[in-house]
């Protein structure tokens, strides 16, 4: 069984074909980066642009890299949401085109499950486990119970820790991405307890018997340390030193909270007859700092670490031709897909049901 994925919910144009075995036959994945490097950020508006211009090509490219015709395809799966709105509906209807047109199932593809269901493709973990999700625009703890049933037991109140990263490499003077070259500079710095002391950052909500985040306020630390600083240009050292302490603070932030979200998760769901999972995803999985601190943690915790491979670790197409794949074997070989009419969502929370809490609602 063959399902072809596109993923166009922000700045990649991406398309995979991946079978029911697990095996990536093809993974193509277009980065907007140069496009919106210009602008400290991604502009919807041009990003949608760049998807129309390119999906046709991109798909082109992975049925040839897979080998195989769309008649071989028993399903299409596409990204219908949470993301740009504009992108989001070129990759949707690209995928409803293709199925129509080859009577296939469609599968609209909630993009946050893409991501937590990678670690079943890569490592065939089972249901249920942790997932921090921590992305540019999403920070959230979930327990993935089953396919498509999520309980949120932590999320972020107003910015994401990949914002934090995106915003505080802007106020620093380092180029778009934020996370990635915050990283890089912040290997200069050759004495990480010395960064700690002069740059000393908060830990927002740290003692709130929550799972839930908060990173505006670590951003304004980072606002505040760069005004005292001599006017002019910034110095290199400088800039080093305060991203290494940027980044301990959010490696420490993030496990302190999932270590809490451990607690309750071993409380509902344990005890286990196997060390469960703690499943680390979505783009800022791919910084060192981060995924070291949270192995530890794991490790702590008698849990077993998953997190993607660089390759998977972004936005891709594999990771939505998986979830396809997944929906499509859950739901039997009659079941027809998802209707045509679906509508594209630039909110779709993997947890419905989870109590509104205020200035988290964009993000959940």
């Amino acid at each position: 069984m063959n399902v072809l994925g596109i993923e166009t919910s922000c700045d990649e144009t991406a398309a995979a074909i991946v079978n029911d075995d697990g095996k990536i036959l093809s993974n193509i994945v277009l980065s907007q980066l140069k496009t919106h490097q210009v602008y400290g950020g991604v502009v919807p508006e041009i990003a949608a642009r760049e998807h129309l211009e390119h999906i046709d090509k991109i798909i082109a490219a992975a049925l040839k890299d897979a080998g195989i015709t769309f008649e071989q395809l028993d399903g299409v799966a596409a990204t219908c949401g949470p993301g740009l709105i504009g992108g989001v509906m070129i990759g949707m209807m690209s995928a409803k085109a293709i199925a129509s047109v080859h009577n296939i199932p469609f599968l609209a593809i909630n993009h946050l499950e893409g991501h937590a269901l990678t670690a079943r493709l890569t490592d065939k973990i089972k249901f249920p486990y942790l997932v921090l999700l921590v992305s540019g625009g999403h920070t959230q703890l979930l327990i993935a119970q089953s396919l498509g049933q999520y309980h949120r037991i932590g999320t972020t109140l107003d910015d994401a820790a990949g914002e934090c990263f995106d915003k505080s490499a802007k106020l620093m003077g380092l180029p778009y991405p934020g996370g990635p070259n915050i990283e890089k500079i912040a290997k200069e710095c050759t004495d990480q307890e010395a960064a700690i002391a002069r740059f000393q950052l908060p830990s927002p909500m740290k003692n709130k018997k929550t799972c839930d985040f908060s990173f505006s306020g670590l951003k304004t630390s980072v606002r505040l340390h760069i005004d005292r600083l001599p006017e002019g240009e910034l110095e290199r050292s400088d800039v080093a030193q305060l991203s290494c302490a940027l980044e301990i603070k959010i490696a420490e932030i993030l496990a302190n909270k999932s270590a809490r979200a451990i607690n309750q998760f071993k409380e509902t769901y344990g005890p286990f007859e196997s060390p469960p999972g703690l499943v680390v995803c979505g783009g800022v999985s791919a910084n060192r700092t981060i995924a070291q601190q949270l192995q530890n943690l794991a490790l702590e915790n008698d849990m077993t670490f998953y997190a993607p491979p660089l390759s998977l670790s972004g936005d891709n197409g594999a990771m939505i031709a998986w979830a396809g794949l997944e929906k499509l074997l859950a739901n039997g070989e009659n079941y027809p897909g998802d209707p045509m009419n679906f509508a594209a969502r630039p909110r779709w929370p993997l947890d419905p049901d989870a109590a509104p809490l205020h200035g988290a609602e964009v993000k959940a």
